[in-house]
């Protein structure tokens, strides 16, 4: 096979935003649909910089019905003098990177959590067109950006104002992102989320496809957050919120103990969310556990002989919210992703702010803080009772209970290679035969489940450890649960839910899903985590025959073939193992759908909703997100063939 040349003509430079069509993903993370709602986030963040800084007190998010996004705010606007380089300033924000307020010195943002004068010419590289309109030093100019932002209007004068703010309509480029299709839940979610953090100012989505209008604004900040995302437990008390500044640095935080046993805990620096917490929450937890320590042994809830609680047990079934405000001079993060919070010095200013207001709300709420603390030396001794059966079981004074438990049930893979193994969650005994029998033994693993395994939304580790299917799949995995789990020590690279195709099929998924998401939360961070997609029908005519996967499907064969014999998949079991095989588990023609975790805060306030014990806020939700339409001339259609 011949060899390209490689030599100095092999270089390619590409100029200003070609660099941003060419590797999207670079600057975006995807071009799917995270990606596609990334844009807006950097258009809006732009935004809420403006209200974060003191200018401006609403921001409007409009969903145009031509799959267009408006971001319009009250700000100060944007230059429009002639640059030193030699074209307008606002040309230059929205066509050079590396180009925005946030790198001066003079005049810019104090504090910011965008992309650091990135996003907004990221954004225009990878839009069909876009409009940007700012009212700015009494006049309104308007410049319009085509072609991935290669060409440029002229920049207009369209009259005089006496308001300030800018403008920013675009419509994503197909060529880019595909089919182009907002989520307008997503966006409510994050607007709502960033009113809790902008204390007073308003945020509004207007969504021109259904005419939905949502305003959010909020006078308690983070104690209504708090509030918003305990709606479905128990609290024990009203949420605790401190604040204050420690040299340049802004600390706010909220917390409220409930009758749950997870620990529920939100970062966000200079209004981004920190999804890998960093310096700040490393501070919060410290100062959290070595403040309940403290006040246990003043008031003798722990004698000399007894060891300090630990932070687990600290924070179990609290819920806290903790936001910084940095500066950008000591503004770091570790990696690209702005995920992780690097600045040292937020560590200790978020120490002394809760110490000191923390200890001094105990002092003072003396009932409350023995309920707490009651709360967490129950946590700490289901936990030193767990860690010591756990320890017996590896001295051997329990020999064999990991063997005991799988054997019979678990149809182990015959290669160690944790790459390439596969854990089959099966529905059933008879699905679970078919699968033994039709799986790549080599590979594939398969553990078949008997009925529906506990809601785990409600349910202490020490529950779970009790219920036989669980603890079956937590020994399989081999990585552990709760608070001990690591991901570096699972078994498996895919675990795959396979369950019948539906409701109570679906019902085992959610609870699983429960389960890996409150207890194993990493597996599905790292993408380890599958759903099974078996065939809905296998629909024949003489000597054809195919397998289909959705009604839709079913009913574009209906009409290419004509009338046709049906039969409806009620389960797993209703397969034999070679169909089964070659239908859900072959890798060369399966289908899986991977489970990830898109926006944390709205996973946890779905999961707590439907799993929860509040049936009026379930209710309102499934009414909410839910249609059950039914397409009535298809299943006529349907039921005449069939």
């Amino acid at each position: 096979m011949a060899t390209r040349q490689y030599d100095e003509q092999s270089i390619q430079i590409l100029e200003g935003l070609d660099a941003v069509r060419k590797r999207p993903g670079m600057y975006i993370g995807s071009t799917d649909s995270r990606g596609l709602h990334h844009c807006v986030w950097e258009i809006l963040d732009n935004a809420i910089d403006e209200a974060m800084n003191g200018y401006g007190k609403h921001i409007v998010i409009t969903i145009g019905k031509d799959n267009t996004i408006k971001v319009e705010d009250e700000g100060r606007g944007m230059p429009v003098g002639k640059h030193a380089s030699g074209v307008s300033t606002l040309q230059v924000i929205f066509t050079v990177l590396h180009a925005g307020g946030k790198f001066s010195t003079e005049g810019g943002y104090k504090r910011s959590g965008g992309l650091h004068g990135v996003g907004a010419s990221v954004v225009n590289a990878l839009s069909e067109w876009m409009e940007v309109v700012v009212h700015y030093q009494g006049s309104i100019h308007r410049m319009v950006f085509s072609k991935g932002g290669s060409k440029v209007s002229a920049l207009e004068t369209l009259g005089r104002t006496n308001k300030t703010g800018s403008t920013v309509t675009f419509k994503p480029d197909e060529k880019i992102f595909g089919k182009i299709s907002f989520d307008a839940e997503l966006i409510r979610e994050r607007a709502q989320e960033s009113a809790f953090l902008l204390k007073g100012i308003k945020l509004t989505v207007k969504d021109e496809r259904n005419g939905q209008v949502d305003v959010f604004q909020y006078s308690n900040g983070l104690i209504n957050f708090i509030e918003f995302l305990n709606e479905d437990r128990t609290a024990m008390h009203e949420p605790l919120a401190f604040e204050g500044n420690v040299g340049e640095i802004s600390v706010q935080c909220a917390l409220q103990y409930t009758d749950d046993y997870q620990e529920n805990t939100y970062s966000f620096v200079n209004l981004v969310r920190t999804v890998d917490g960093g310096t700040h929450e490393v501070g919060y937890k410290s100062a959290l556990t070595k403040v309940m320590n403290d006040f246990a042994r003043k008031i003798g809830v722990l004698k000399d002989k007894d060891k300090n609680f630990e932070g687990n047990d600290v924070r179990e079934g609290c819920t806290s919210v903790i936001s910084v405000s940095i500066p950008e001079n000591l503004l770091q993060f570790e990696g690209q992703t702005k995920g992780k919070l690097g600045t040292n010095e937020a560590r200790s200013a978020m120490e002394t702010i809760v110490q000191e207001q923390l200890t001094y709300y105990l002092e003072e709420h003396r009932e409350l803080a023995n309920a707490i603390l009651k709360k967490i030396q129950k946590a700490s001794t289901v936990r030193e009772a767990a860690r010591r059966a756990r320890e017996d079981a590896r001295k051997g004074k329990k020999n064999g209970k990991s063997e005991r438990l799988l054997s019979g049930k678990l149809a182990p893979a015959q290669s160690k290679d944790v790459r390439k193994a596969e854990l089959f969650l099966v529905e059933g005994d008879s699905a679970g035969g078919s699968a033994k029998q039709g799986r790549d033994s080599k590979l594939q693993a398969i553990l078949p489940l008997r009925g529906k395994v506990l809601n785990t939304e409600k349910a202490s580790v020490a529950d779970i450890e009790k219920n036989e299917e669980l603890n079956t799949i937590i020994h399989a995995l081999g990585a552990g649960v709760g608070s001990e789990f690591d991901i570096k020590d699972i078994n498996y690279n895919k675990v795959i839910i396979m369950t019948d195709a539906d409701t109570d099929g679906a019902h085992i998924q959610v609870l699983l899903l429960t389960f890996f998401y409150r207890y194993m939360r990493p597996l599905i961070e790292h993408g380890h985590v599958y759903l099974a997609q078996p065939p809905l029908y296998r629909v024949s005519k003489g000597k054809q025959f195919k397998y289909l996967y959705t009604d839709d499907e079913l009913k574009a064969t209906m009409q290419e073939w004509g009338k046709v014999e049906i039969q409806r998949y009620k389960g797993l079991g209703e397969m034999n193992a070679s169909q089964l095989w070659e239908t859900t588990m072959d890798p060369a023609h399966r289908t899986l759908i991977q489970l990830n975790l898109g926006d944390a805060l709205i996973a946890q306030r779905v999961v707590s909703v439907l799993m929860g014990d509040k049936a009026d806020l379930r209710r309102d939700w499934i009414e909410k997100h839910v249609s059950f339409t039914l397409e009535d001339d298809f299943a006529k259609e349907t039921a005449k063939n069939g």
